[in-house]
């Protein structure tokens, strides 16, 4: 039949009505408007449009508690925010405006005087904001418990003093990639964030040791640090935090090429909580480090060891006796592993219920012998082995007759075609037998 404006047609329309007419009448206003605080921005959004009083219970501050603009980053423009932070007021403690890179200070600053409460703030790739939208956030957003700033290089030393003069609450705060940020900006930072508990300092390749000294000076209660190709720390300011976060369980360091194992040895005495930790590429660490490590750190559960090129199965020996929780190891390049070394993780007290994915890639010496020992890991879901050359479709195939399951990524160099009898040569290369 025919539609009305709205492209419905008349008489769903009228039982539509009629159904939104028995819901108020039977539902009290408090219960549907918690009915409407369980649903997306969308929906909110479209159950505004079906009557009058949905309008108003789906527009209610109340209901916007928790806002995530993800999804619509790319029509994001300041005065949607704006708009937003007007609407919601005191209401809102979540907003995430992650990509949205048409969102600069002007915006924030309308959003911070607005919304004081706010305790999560997700502002990670917005590129146009500076050093003033943390200025608004420091003097109207003093609840401010997690903040990300990711990829906003024009972030500086200032962001990070206005922040801790404001919003002394903060325990997150991501700035990774925000390269102007030096030694300064951290330690007016910790000084009056008491209560820090995740830094995320990747890319921040101005950092040295000066700085991790205020960290660990300052930041009793840190659980998470993230230090990744901050490459010109050293041992002297790693072992400054072990000492003085004894709660961390979560380090990165990968691509931290100057460390050695003296930060292996001080993670172990200090530390015994560590659950993750990345070291990749982080070359002069060895298996000494590694067993001291293992005896003392028994909750550990994630380690990235990728090119670390000087470990042996001692290591892996140490490991599988003394880290029964360990379920994600990364070993790609590290070519003196052998199969002997996955021969002791694969019976090892992880091994059964617990490992759930080991990368391989680039190990030499590896052959089908570990894929046998490995066939009894019930929950490996995941094994990498890209250019094990000693690996073969056989041997892969007998270890999925025990995990069916298991995602095994391999790569097999294409066989070169023999050479033809008589006759003219084939015109086709190796690229053709791959497709």
């Amino acid at each position: 039949g025919r539609l009305d404006r709205r492209g419905i047609k008349p008489r769903f329309c009228f039982f539509l009505f009629f159904a939104i007419a028995i819901i108020n009448k039977k539902l009290p206003k408090e219960l549907l408007l918690r009915i409407f605080s369980f649903l997306d921005v969308v929906t909110l959004c479209r159950c505004a449009q079906v009557s009058r009083s949905w309008n108003v219970l789906a527009l209610d501050g109340s209901n916007w508690q928790r806002i995530d603009l993800f999804d619509f980053q790319r029509d994001i423009e300041g005065r949607v925010v704006e708009n937003i932070s007007k609407r919601c007021g005191g209401f809102l403690r979540k907003l995430s405006l992650r990509g949205c890179q048409g969102v600069g200070d002007s915006a924030l600053r309308t959003f911070a005087q607005n919304c004081r409460n706010i305790e999560l703030l997700n502002l990670n790739g917005c590129t146009k904001i500076t050093d003033s939208t943390c200025n608004s956030l420091s003097k109207f957003c003093p609840k401010l418990k997690y903040l990300e700033l990711d990829s906003c290089t024009s972030i500086t030393n200032l962001s990070l003093k206005a922040i801790s003069e404001g919003c002394p609450l903060l325990e997150t705060l991501y700035i990774s990639w925000c390269d102007q940020v030096t030694k300064d900006g951290v330690q007016a930072l910790v000084r009056c964030c008491p209560g820090l508990r995740s830094l995320f300092l990747k890319g921040c390749t101005q950092l040295e040791d000066e700085a991790l000294k205020h960290i660990g000076a300052h930041c009793p209660e840190l659980v998470t640090l993230n230090l990744q190709t901050c490459s010109q720390i050293t041992d002297e300011g790693l072992i400054t935090i072990c000492r003085g976060c004894h709660r961390l369980q979560s380090l990165c360091v990968s691509g931290c090429a100057n460390l050695t194992d003296a930060i292996l040895n001080a993670l172990g005495q200090n530390c015994p909580r560590l659950r993750i930790l990345e070291v990749a590429r982080c070359s002069q660490l060895t298996d000494v480090g590694f067993t001291t490590l293992a005896r003392n750190c028994h909750e550990l559960e994630k380690m990235d060891l990728e090119e670390c090129v000087q470990i042996t199965d001692a290591t892996l020996i140490q490991l599988s006796i003394h880290c029964p929780r360990l379920h994600f190891l990364i070993l790609s390049h590290c070519e003196l592993i052998t199969d002997d070394g996955i021969r002791h993780l694969g019976s090892g007290p992880c091994a059964h219920n617990r490992l759930e994915v080991i990368e391989l890639d680039n190990c030499p010496l590896i052959t089908d012998a570990s894929l046998e020992h490995l066939k009894t890991c019930h929950s490996l879901d995941r094994i990498e082995l890209y250019d094990c050359q000693q690996i073969t479709r056989a041997g892969i195939k007998r270890l999925r007759t025990h995990l069916p399951n298991i995602k095994v990524h391999a790569y097999f160099a294409p066989v070169t075609p023999p050479p033809s009898v008589g006759g003219s040569r084939q015109r086709f290369c190796r690229c053709c037998i791959l497709l």
